[in-house]
């Protein structure tokens, strides 16, 4: 593949998830990385292998929004923690594919939680910035994302399905994320009267998910239903970068569940644990679960295992690993999007061939 066949990337933010992928840019024969955009003053003007900890890479953070236009790159790639809908609406009418993977898989939770200052819904203004530029803008993940691409793959050979559940059993104290395990509600105690909806209002992108998965079945639901368990921490747990006293939000289990006439038909579930020391505790199983009741019935594991001779007693591998499979999903897509009609689109406007990895030859 020559220089001219690959797709020029920018890529904004260098939090877990940035980090992890500068080095994936670099190394996928697809991408080339043309620069990075930093919201921090002490990372602009350093080289990007630098401020990730690789070989320097000969790319220079920059911090505005004019300097990502005059690169002209084909996508920008944005991993910030929480969405910058200025810097969207801003590149996208530059004529700049935007692949997010942050908190954006439908628009549906942007829109019903997080109000555009303009008063008009979130959609409706990155649609508008999309058409000005004739630009498309996408959202993935793992999950929200890829996991609901599997489940709908699952199900290509059932008939009669009655329920669909993808369920992701994960131990999160791996993601060091201070920022959103504060808002989530971690640490604070279980019998807050605000942590239901600290839950739901940072998780909410997860009823994108259950629409994302009815669109592809052509299902019309009545409504995504929320609801929620949680587990209290029966000690004191200090993770190191992370302290969580007794009797204060240590797991989860979170339904949220697309109803048809009163019988839920497709659900995301999150089944997460920042320490096993909580009561309610669930048995985590570490992995990706979609279950299908139909004919016939589907239970299928989506396991992820280290790449051979990563060392897992170091916690920083076992943070990598969560946040390649985040990101990756982004980056083996950038093609297909650079492809795709102009526009907000889902992975159900996407070919197969977005979802395939890249092999090392």
């Amino acid at each position: 593949m020559t220089s001219t066949d690959q797709v020029r990337v920018f890529q904004v933010a260098t939090g877990n998830l940035g980090t992890e992928m500068i080095g994936r840019i670099v190394a996928h024969p697809d991408l080339e990385l043309v620069g990075l955009h930093c919201y921090t003053a002490d990372k602009v003007g350093r080289d990007a292998g630098e401020i990730v900890g690789i070989d320097p890479i000969g790319v220079t953070a920059t911090g505005t929004v004019a300097e990502i236009i005059a690169a002209k790159p084909d996508v920008l790639t944005f991993h910030g923690v929480f969405p910058d809908e200025d810097l969207y609406v801003a590149v996208l009418e530059a004529g700049i594919n935007v692949v997010t993977t942050a908190d954006w898989i439908t628009g549906y939770h942007r829109d019903t939680n997080h109000p555009h200052p303009s008063g008009r819904q979130v959609s409706e203004v990155i649609a508008d910035a999309c058409e000005r530029g004739q630009a498309t803008f996408y959202g993935t993940g793992m999950n929200p994302g890829l996991n609901q691409i599997l489940a709908i793959a699952n199900s290509a050979d059932v008939a009669d399905i009655e329920n669909v559940t993808v369920t992701e059993s994960v131990d999160v104290s791996c993601h060091h994320s201070v920022d959103t395990w504060k808002a989530v509600g971690y640490g604070r105690p279980v019998d807050d009267p605000t942590i239901p909806d600290s839950l739901h209002k940072y998780t909410a992108v997860f009823a994108d998910s259950v629409y994302l998965m009815a669109d592809a079945f052509d299902l019309a639901l009545d409504e995504v239903a929320f609801s929620y368990e949680l587990g209290a921490c029966t000690q004191d747990v200090d993770l190191g970068w992370y302290f969580l006293p007794k009797g204060s939000l240590g797991a989860n289990y979170i339904k949220y569940q697309g109803m048809v006439d009163g019988v839920p038909r497709v659900e995301s579930h999150l089944e997460w644990q920042m320490t096993p020391y909580t009561d309610p505790a669930w048995k985590i199983r570490g992995c990706y679960i979609t279950q299908i009741i139909g004919d016939p019935m589907i239970y299928n594991k989506h396991m992820v295992f280290p790449a051979k001779g990563v060392d897992l007693s170091n916690p920083a591998s076992f943070a990598a690993i969560g946040m390649t499979v985040t990101g990756l999903p982004a980056l083996n897509a950038l093609r297909a999007v650079r492809a795709a009609r102009p526009g907000i689109i889902t992975s159900n406007d996407l070919p197969l061939r977005a979802f395939a990895g890249r092999f090392k030859l």
